[in-house]
């Protein structure tokens, strides 16, 4: 990356210099006492591949179950099979799991569909376990995979551990932690549109109780459309250090800046995408769009006796977001014109406080956990509804223009929103095969809004209690059956951002019955799963049967699936990873303006089918591997009268070991160069995939 863009992220100058002193002072260091870290040493993933079903999972349970222990589907993606694959966004990763697709916007930041249900209401995304609650429906991190050790994905309901808004899927992005054992490592990559990036972290002793953990990332992409000029910055810390024998101290502080592509999408020709039109951009020559976010994080963690374990975590984070640009575009084959409205600006405001207590148990064949979170988020909206402006340009070769509205951007609501729940979660181990897992959790929200445009104010409580009852069988010791009965609960919209109508409205309801097998042959060379699923949510917005003109909380919606995940050493340098999802989703009940129903219609974002195969290659200084993500048909529009076409891509790596320190690797995408649809941002225009490129990336560590 050059000085110059360097510039554009002040926090990161000294970052590479400082770390390695770090480092080097923490290999001087005496190591006089041995702190708990987390590390991940399945030869699969060094190869680029494997399940993890030996790992402990955080996503799937408070209690640390080995993914194999726990009566759910879970997948994990360590730090070195994302490298292996040349996954460079935490969204290229999940979507490489089973069932997730990407859905993602500049509205909705980052976002995905999971087993029938879409977006940030129904799919978390936390880091480290911290869940930032969701405004205005955008999430914004973990967006990069640099400074992560592990991703680990739990489908189907997970409100048990991570209250609502989880009916989907949980994504958790787990931390490298601070080692006492002096690491460093650094990364530089160069790429199709004019990408630059570059990373350092590292690791080391801190005085003789204690150790650190820093990572710093950033880079810059012009992307492949015009004035695409998306930049990204991060600096990650932690400290953990033993106050005493039994009393640790962890410590984090967080800082990540993006600035993403200002792109909403291309119109559609004739109904069609149109290749003349693939690296156009109609936003606005000065449109913005700015994500910051901060997080500190202060943990205690007393182990009272050799089984009791207590812990108290608290958590300060915050966001701040802007938006400026012109969102809607409609190609006009008359005129030869595309029309541009919606001349949006917003901005979030959000400050969120948490404390979570939390208590373990861990004695013979009984393992307890059990806690109280509580939580306070404030949330400012800003914005210049009702969104006018327009213009018309030629398809290309243009003058963008500037951002112009006759609409004031000021100040419309306010929030303020209290959060407390009490869960408990069991797994008991009946004999040697058999343990049940049950848990049980109860939310409860209240938010209080107030109009800063002279609107009518309200208060209202919402609350929902979910359960889960599993049982894992091993049948041998590489072999378990499991089974599943799960709750949860989803809000209609984001709790933070609800408007007087909908504050009438409580969370809807979501049941889940699944089943399933996981196994491990050969030593752990081979490792594959199935699940079957029925998922039913009720209580959506539909309108009253009897007066469409009324809307009440009666419609439902269920999806049945069965998803198939492995991942197989074919001999000593090949390795072969491939999952395939089947989703059947449709509404139950709704009915909409005009007393039309879509009672058996498809969910939008939801495809019927998605599938990931990857062949990876590993023997002496070389590693290759090639991959295909297919993702099927996806209608937007609850009616399904329009969809975004299915598309299959092919990625491909190339590495190659320097030395014991050094990898060089060569990352080829959309190599077909498929012109293809990620998503769609209107009926008139979608937001296209990549074209093909490559980067080369470079990696030290030592």
């Amino acid at each position: 990356m050059t000085p110059s863009r360097l510039a554009q992220f002040p926090t990161t100058r000294p970052i590479a210099a400082a770390i390695a002193l770090l480092c080097a002072t923490g290999a001087a260091a005496q190591q006089t006492q041995v702190l708990q870290t987390v590390t991940v040493t399945a030869e699969a993933e060094r190869n680029g591949g494997g399940l993890g079903l030996a790992r402990q999972s955080g996503a799937a349970s408070r209690l640390n179950l080995r993914a194999d222990e726990v009566p759910a589907s879970v997948e994990s993606l360590g730090a070195e099979a994302m490298w292996a694959r040349g996954d460079l966004q935490v969204k290229e990763a999940v979507t490489r799991t089973t069932g997730l697709t990407d859905i993602s916007s500049p509205g909705n930041g980052i976002a995905y569909s999971a087993r029938g249900f879409s977006g940030n209401n129904a799919v978390a995304m936390l880091e480290g376990g911290q869940r930032l609650l969701v405004g205005s429906g955008t999430a914004t991190m973990p967006s990069d995979p640099w400074g992560y050790e592990v991703i680990e994905v739990l489908r189907g309901p997970g409100s048990v551990v991570y209250g609502s808004g989880t009916t989907g899927a949980t994504i958790n992005a787990v931390r490298k932690a601070p080692s006492r054992a002096a690491a460093f490592e650094a990364m530089a990559g160069v790429g199709g549109g004019r990408a630059l990036r570059a990373g350092v972290g590292g690791s080391g002793a801190l005085g003789e109780r204690g150790a650190f953990r820093v990572d710093a990332y950033a880079d810059h992409s012009d992307g492949f459309i015009d004035r695409g000029q998306a930049r990204h910055a991060k600096l990650l810390t932690a400290i953990t250090y033993a106050l005493t024998p039994d009393l640790d101290l962890d410590v984090q502080l967080d800082h990540v800046r993006q600035k993403p592509q200002r792109y909403f999408g291309t119109p559609l020709v004739d109904g069609g995408l149109s290749r003349a039109l693939r690296d156009q951009n109609y936003n606005v020559g000065d449109a913005d769009i700015d994500f910051v976010d901060d997080k500190a994080v202060a943990r205690l963690t007393w182990r009272a006796t050799p089984a009791l374990t207590i812990s108290n975590e608290l958590a300060y984070m915050k966001a701040r977001r802007n938006w400026r640009n012109a969102e809607y575009y409609v190609y006009d084959a008359l005129a030869g014109r595309v029309d541009r409205s919606d001349y949006i600006a917003i901005k979030h405001d959000q400050e969120q406080t948490g404390n979570r207590l939390e208590a373990r148990w861990n004695a013979g064949a009984n393992r307890v956990v059990a806690g109280w979170e509580a939580a306070a988020i404030n949330f400012t909206h800003t914005n210049n509804a009702p969104y006018g402006g327009a213009s018309s340009v030629a398809p290309t070769g243009f003058d963008p223009g500037r951002f112009d509205s006759p609409d004031a951007l000021r100040p419309n609501f306010a929030t303020d929103t209290t959060t407390n729940a009490l869960y408990l979660e069991d797994a008991y181990s009946i004999n040697e095969r058999l343990l049940v897992l049950g848990g049980v959790r109860h939310d409860r929200y209240r938010v209080a809004l107030t109009s800063l445009r002279g609107g009518a104010d309200f208060t209202t409580t919402l609350q929902s209690t979910a359960a889960r009852l599993g049982l894992t069988w091993k049948l041998a010791p590489d072999t378990s059956l499991y089974g599943q009965l799960s709750t949860g609960s989803d809000p209609l919209t984001s709790l933070l951002s609800m408007n007087l109508a909908n504050s009438r409205y409580k969370l809807t309801r979501s049941r889940q019955v699944e089943g399933g097998i996981k196994q491990s042959l050969a030593g752990g060379k081979a490792e594959w799963t199935a699940a079957l699923y029925r998922i039913r949510k009720d209580d959506i917005v539909t309108r009253d049967p009897s007066n469409p003109a009324l809307s009440v909380q009666g419609g439902a919606q269920s999806s049945r699936g069965a998803e198939l995940t492995a991942s197989a050493a074919l001999a000593r340098a090949w390795r072969l990873d491939a999952n395939l999802a089947y989703t059947d989703a449709s509404y139950d009940t709704l009915v909409e303006a005009g007393g039309i129903s879509r009672a058996g219609k498809r969910p939008t974002d939801v495809p019927k089918m998605s599938a990931n195969l990857w062949l990876g290659y590993r023997a002496d200084a070389w590693r290759a591997g090639a991959g295909l993500r297919h993702v099927g048909k996806r209608f937007i529009d609850n009616g399904n009268m329009q969809a975004v076409p299915g598309y299959t891509t092919l990625d491909a790596t190339v590495g190659w070991s320097v030395n014991r320190n050094l990898l060089v690797q060569l990352n080829l995408r959309n190599l077909t160069d498929k012109l293809y649809a990620s998503t769609s941002y209107s009926d008139s225009q979608y937001l296209l995939g990549d074209r093909r490129h490559a980067e080369l990336t470079a990696q030290w560590r030592y």
